[in-house]
């Protein structure tokens, strides 16, 4: 007996002649699969779960769904579609971090914990709440281990934490399909062994997921099915020992010819940074304790700590965008902190990507005017760039592979895309400090190699001293030398 597949899309082609594919997509999923979607940066991956979800509504054939057993066949309650840009949870968040984390010194008492948070979308979800529901939720709380944090604010929970909590809150209207992208970017090696394992657990549960990866090697274990997308083609879905005997496991070679004159302002080994005794905490809540930390003139250092372990918060005070830097001992370039140097004093040597940039580059200007507010230190483009400005900044897209996007939006470009202008932006002034706080989320296995070889020929120049941020020591450049762990 033929099983009706959940979803099908035959000769799909999106309606908007912008959002095409190079070819028609034909695609099923069947009861029982749980797929993974792999492919390149750029390939079509995020266009193709457009499709899966009827956010790009299609030429004429319209995608066909079965979501029997349940009652709705409503679209919106059957898939949930969550994605996971970086450490700190869903697009929903996006007001959390810049503002209150670094900006609130007392937690508002109305704001809510995780448990009422569930509370108020099983509400939404049921305007009576029976027995039965609630005890569906207590269920998800035990299977994703979160007794523990439901008392918690919202805004005090850990990377891996929220992770959970994301998908706990997802899976509260039990849909028959969870499509998650990018389901363990930003976590770290013990969080990613959890969510791996919850994953695992779920998919024995009465539901079906899809996963997005821009990486082979994160398509966890559990995954029947794999389905390969690259220039804009979706590939024929096939199994997970298929797809895996046939890649390179190895690669191809990523070449990199960078040379960078020597223009330091500051003696090779000159202290650049000094903290002293430093202590950073939000009400009870302690962050930082008693650090002290210095970095000398061409170093370059590897900073590494679990989730929740006060990375964001050091970098945040070293940039000066964290409010309590100026109650701490911290001398940058030769000056202390808060004696009359500006903001944008500090920012003129640093060149600096993290998630939460990332996250906050909202604007829709063309990439090549994103990688060129590197100048001005700005996210969007205030002040009008030179010729030798706008040439810089297109050398810098050539550098990092993507030179053909440099006149496109930037939002109208793939995470992984948008992750690499970002890159060129941090390089563009060829600062004295670069600070990388996880560059390589989201990124290819190829385009990880490329960031690397950036990284390690930009470092020839004796005096860029360099802060690389990962949880993956396989993304380390090899001229790391020194290493702090929080």
């Amino acid at each position: 007996m033929s099983l009706s597949p959940l979803i099908r899309i035959t000769a799909g082609t999106p309606r908007n002649p912008e959002w095409r594919m190079a070819r028609p997509v034909d695609f099923e999923m069947l009861p029982g699969e749980h797929i993974a979607v792999c492919g390149p940066n750029g390939a079509g991956k995020s266009m193709f779960i457009d499709m899966v979800t009827g956010a790009h509504p299609l030429l004429h054939n319209q995608a066909a769904y079965c979501f029997g057993p349940n009652a709705s066949r409503m679209v919106s309650d059957n898939i949930r579609h969550i994605t996971f840009r970086d450490t700190y949870g869903g697009d929903n968040d996006r007001t959390f971090f810049l503002q209150q984390r670094w900006n609130a010194t007392e937690i508002d008492p109305e704001t809510p914990t995780a448990g009422q948070l569930l509370d108020r979308e099983l509400a939404l979800l049921s305007k009576q709440p029976d027995g039965q529901s609630q005890n569906f939720k207590d269920h998800l709380c035990r299977l994703f281990g979160l007794e523990p944090v439901l008392g918690k604010y919202i805004i005090l929970l850990s990377s891996g934490e929220l992770r959970k909590f994301h998908l706990a809150k997802a899976l509260l209207s039990r849909p028959r399909l969870l499509i998650i992208d990018n389901p363990f970017i930003g976590l770290d090696t013990t969080a990613r062994g959890q969510l791996r394992h919850i994953l695992e657990l779920l998919s024995k549960e009465d539901i079906q997921m899809l996963l997005v990866v821009s990486d082979e090697t994160e398509i966890p274990d559990f995954i029947t099915h794999v389905v390969p997308v690259e220039n804009m083609t979706v590939g024929e879905k096939v199994t997970r020992g298929h797809f895996f005997s046939h890649i390179d496991s190895l690669g191809e070679e990523v070449p990199c010819n960078l040379q960078i004159p020597d223009s330091s302002s500051f003696a090779l080994h000159t202290p650049l940074l000094e903290m002293n005794d430093i202590t950073v905490r939000y009400g009870s809540h302690i962050i930082l304790s008693h650090l002290s930390w210095t970095i000398r003139c061409g170093e370059r250092w590897a900073l590494k700590g679990r989730n929740g372990s006060g990375k964001s918060t050091l970098l945040s005070l070293i940039c000066a965008d964290n409010p309590q830097a100026y109650a701490c001992d911290i001398s940058i370039f030769g000056k202390k902190r808060g004696s009359g140097e500006s903001i944008w004093d500090i920012k003129k040597h640093i060149g600096y990507v993290s998630p939460e940039m990332h996250r906050a580059c909202r604007v829709n200007i063309p990439a090549v005017s994103i990688v060129a507010s590197g100048f001005f230190d700005t996210t969007g483009l205030y002040s009008h760039p030179s010729a030798d400005h706008l040439l810089s900044a297109r050398r810098w897209l050539s550098i990092f592979g993507i030179g053909h996007v440099a006149d496109r939006p930037f939002l109208r470009l793939s995470s992984g895309e948008q992750r690499l202008v970002l890159l060129a932006r941090a390089f563009v002034k060829e600062p004295q400090l670069l600070i990388l706080d996880e560059p390589m989320h989201g990124l290819d296995p190829r385009n990880q190699r490329l960031v690397k070889e950036v990284v390690t020929g930009y470092c020839q120049s004796p005096e860029k001293t360099l802060i690389f941020v990962t949880h993956d020591d396989r993304q380390l450049p090899p001229v790391i030398n020194h290493t702090l762990e929080l």
